[in-house]
């Protein structure tokens, strides 16, 4: 995924996005979640994970 810099930071992450940002596999994302390691919020259909929960897991925060 290419980034322009004038993009506006993103504040949260599809499933997929999280995936392809921190390499691990959408079944260790769900089972963050299902664990209370990661948030992940419905936004209409669509499962998004708040950016600043995936860095904190990300540093080790969560």
């Amino acid at each position: 995924m290419h980034l322009n810099t004038n993009d506006p930071p993103k504040l949260a992450y599809s499933i997929r996005e999280a995936v392809a940002a921190t390499s691990l596999s959408k079944t260790t994302l769900y089972a963050k979640i299902a664990a209370n390691e990661l948030r992940a919020v419905r936004v209409g259909g669509r499962t998004v994970i708040p950016a600043e929960s995936l860095h904190a897991l990300i540093h080790g925060e969560g």
